[in-house]
């Protein structure tokens, strides 16, 4: 009475319990498993369990489900996806009775479960747009379905993720009877997240193609801005959700990694010392300030910044806690008014992934005295702080490249410096301060020169 029809690729884990189900019920006359060259034991297990194989010429649903419909023996033909063990009891008799009683010609399933992201974000806006009549459908793309061979004959199947759109759309430009049923509860496996832009792509193009079959669409202007909306908010919410997944944590280098200051190092070690202690306590513009320390650093070689350099000590056990946390798959950070060429130093030797400081102008090898800002330390029009020139205009813009969430986002910082960046990420660790309101600002202070702590909060 009815053939039940399954493409497959690599479902060894289900396929056997699949067939079984569907041979054991009274209904079925025959199942067919359209095998797409599975590399593990699909087929054999299929054959086993008393399914009659297909191997697909083309990999591809759409090409698997035409095949399929030609060597389908009955009139009444059921697809089920290969992947879900178990289906509902009922699964069978709720696609095939309306056929059966011809009170339909092309069946739906639907399940308990909320409809994916695609569903919601791109297909059923865009039903909405092209065919309003098909909008109530609550899983346009639903795999599940059952229908007359009569009508799948006639259909044109797209050979990517649009088939199943596809095929409720043509239906429904036949002039087929259609109806929706709820099989119940499934457990269905969710697509990998990289999968999801193809697979909005494809069923973009899928609804768009059958309302448009014409090469060139010359689609009224209403229909391109909501076409470019639900495209805007699918990418939004995908990049939302992927950044609830990211984790970050940034370090200040001066009294932080280092144990000292690495201008107060240099102002020791050329003999201004007390012109930096000067412009400390009469400069209180920070733009400024970074500028004017700059010039004291005017003539010196690269070679005699590095020397400086090595002889700070950067506090012990660093590499290793840097280590586990990357291994937790945290991105790891310098967030530094210091100088580039110092942080990327600390960034390789920590094993860190990026870098943000002042650009120290250098020329044939030495020092100009100039410092280039960088634009991330800036406010924006996003910025979430008062500050013109600020770390946390850094974070946010880390946040941003490595779609991170501002909450999901450590920061390790020492002074008055670090009050705002340590206020907006969602933990802000005090390392070894004497300032006391970055103490009470913090989620932690650490007292010692150790960073293990932080393996307890990441």
């Amino acid at each position: 009475m009815v053939t039940v029809i399954i493409p497959t690729l690599n479902e060894a884990k289900t396929i056997g319990n699949i067939v079984q189900f569907c041979i054991q019920n009274p209904l079925v006359s025959e199942v067919i498993v359209v095998d797409d060259n599975s590399e593990d034991e699909t087929v054999s297990l299929a054959e086993a369990a008393g399914a009659r194989i297909i191997n697909s010429k083309i990999r591809g649903k759409g090409i698997s489900m035409k095949e399929g419909i030609q060597e389908a023996k009955q009139d009444i033909v059921i697809f089920l996806d290969g992947d879900i063990d178990p289906y509902p009891t009922d699964t069978i008799e709720l696609l095939a009775t309306p056929l059966i009683r011809n009170e339909a010609d092309f069946v739906k399933a639907t399940f308990a479960r909320n409809a994916g992201r695609v569903t919601e974000l791109v297909a059923k806006p865009l039903l909405n747009i092209y065919y309003p009549g098909l909008s109530a459908f609550s899983q346009p793309l639903s795999g599940m379905i059952s229908g007359r061979k009569k009508f799948f004959n006639r259909i044109e199947f797209f050979n990517d993720y649009g088939v199943d759109i596809g095929i409720l759309i043509d239906m429904y430009l036949m002039k087929a009877r259609i109806t929706e049923v709820n099989i119940g509860y499934i457990e269905n496996k969710s697509k990998p997240w990289e999968s999801l832009g193809k697979m909005s792509r494809e069923v973009s193009r899928a609804i768009i193609a059958k309302a448009q079959p014409q090469p060139e669409l010359n689609l009224p202007e209403e229909e391109i801005s909501s076409i470019e909306s639900i495209q805007r908010e699918m990418h939004n919410t995908l990049k939302e959700d992927l950044s609830r997944r990211h984790k970050l944590i940034v370090f200040d280098l001066d009294n932080i990694i280092f144990k000292g200051s690495f201008i107060d190092e240099c102002a020791a070690s050329f003999g201004f010392t007390r012109q930096l202690e000067e412009l400390r306590f009469n400069e209180k513009d920070p733009i400024i300030l970074t500028k004017r320390i700059g010039l004291l650093l005017k003539g010196k070689s690269i070679d005699d910044l590095l020397n400086v350099l090595s002889k700070i000590e950067m506090v012990s056990g660093i590499q290793s806690v840097v280590q586990a946390l990357k291994e937790r798959e945290y991105i790891v950070g310098v967030i530094s008014f210091s100088y580039l060429l110092i942080a990327n130093y600390v960034r390789q030797m920590i094993g860190g992934d990026f870098a943000y400081a002042n650009q120290l102008g250098l020329y044939e090898g030495k020092a100009t005295g100039e410092v280039n800002l960088p634009s991330y330390f800036f406010a924006s029009p996003d910025s979430i702080c008062g500050h013109a020139y600020c770390k946390t205009n850094a974070l946010q813009y880390a946040c941003d490249k490595y779609n991170v969430l501002l909450k999901n986002c450590i920061v390790v910082g020492y002074d008055r410096e670090d009050r705002c960046i340590l206020a907006h990420a969602g933990k802000g660790v005090a390392f070894s301060t004497i300032d006391e309101l970055l103490g009470k600002i913090a989620y932690i202070t650490i007292r010692e020169k150790t960073f293990k702590p932080l393996l307890d909060i990441a």
